[in-house]
């Protein structure tokens, strides 16, 4: 029976447990380019002991921002930049993953600590793009209608920012396609009105997210492993739903994905979403279940006899944690002292085993 000390291979890549760290925004870096905050940020995540570890969104070209602040990958000036990271979490037994992200009519806001919604061209911010013209919400930018060469764009982006990941050291590449950005923009029927191919039916609100994978799947070799993070639900009548996620991911995997990172939400400002502790992981277990696919489980996961039973029970294979690391960047060495494994810890720190 596996557990959360297990290891885990994924295709070429093996974890030496099924801890990640979930990609969370840091709104700190400068033109794009990672600073200090970055690699101690990642870099403590490695070495408290997490087998994957998912840096940020990460921008495929400058518009696909959320703010000025994200980190970016537009260019081969980021390669040199981001190995020092990969190194340095690789030197600690940890897997580099980096999430690459486009925030479509999402982009071009304030970060959290600056303020709220758009911000304008003459403050720094850009124009934005989206399947239609419709705002995320009022103060959000409103987006330009994306023609056929502006989708292509996006496809080729994502691409060469997949072949500089590898190159910056990257082991994993996890596809933003979750949380209202801009391919959740196009596959969900509450942000997509479009009438061409693009939009419509449900293999039309999908093209663009495959389109990607395929443009990716293609620059990358046959052993190289991309997950893709989804949301598995609107949360609101008439949008996208978890039947809707199964047969997407369904797809995926036959278009060569090989995990979905099971998250939900992030499209629509009113959407009720019933929090509570782990409240996202029968989205993980149902498409395991009915798809076959490897699933990771993520959203208010926090203890470790919770985690554990995500993965012992067979709902996912991975358990990713965002603001639990946030708070302790050494939670697996803490998890498995109370679950009684023996695990190794960098010899730095061994006199507090």
């Amino acid at each position: 029976m596996n557990n959360i000390f297990s290891s885990l291979k994924i295709r070429g890549a093996e974890l030496r447990n099924r801890i990640a760290v979930s990609p969370m925004c840091q709104y700190s870096a400068e033109n794009g380019f990672p600073t200090d905050w970055h690699l101690v940020h990642l870099g403590s995540r490695a070495a408290g002991g997490a087998g994957l570890i998912i840096q940020e969104a990460t921008a495929v070209s400058p518009e696909a921002r959320i703010s000025p602040e994200d980190l970016g990958i537009w260019s081969d000036d980021y390669i040199e930049p981001y190995r020092k990271i990969t190194d340095f979490i690789k030197s600690q037994k940890s897997v580099p993953g980096i999430q690459l992200a486009h925030a479509g009519r999402k982009a071009s806001t304030y970060s959290p600590s600056k303020g709220s919604g758009e911000v304008k061209p003459a403050d720094g911010g850009w124009q934005v793009y989206g399947p239609d013209g419709e705002a995320f919400s009022p103060n959000y930018p409103k987006p330009n209608e994306m023609t056929k060469t502006d989708i292509d764009k996006v496809v080729s982006d994502f691409a060469k920012a997949a072949k500089r990941s590898v190159k910056a050291g990257y082991e994993i590449i996890e596809l933003h396609f979750a949380h209202g950005y801009l391919v959740h923009q196009f596959y969900s029927p509450l942000s997509n009105k479009r009438k061409d191919t693009f939009g419509g039916s449900f293999e039309n609100r999908t093209r663009t997210a495959f389109e990607i994978v395929k443009a990716v799947r293609d620059v990358l070799t046959e052993d190289y492993p991309i997950i893709a993070r989804i949301s598995c639900t609107d949360w609101v009548e008439g949008g996208w739903t978890i039947e809707d996620s199964v047969k997407f991911s369904s797809q995926l995997k036959d278009a060569g994905i090989d995990m979905i990172d099971c998250s939900s939400g992030g499209n629509v400002m009113k959407a009720e979403i019933p929090l509570g502790p782990g409240y996202q992981v029968p989205f993980a277990e149902r498409i395991k279940k009915e798809t076959g696919i490897l699933t990771g489980a993520v959203g208010l996961i926090t203890s470790p006899e919770q985690a554990d039973q995500i993965v012992r029970s067979g709902q996912a294979e991975v358990v990713l944690m965002g603001r639990e690391f946030l708070r302790n960047p050494y939670w697996p060495q803490q998890a498995a002292k109370k679950l009684g494994f023996d695990i190794d810890i960098p010899h730095q720190y061994l006199r507090a085993k």
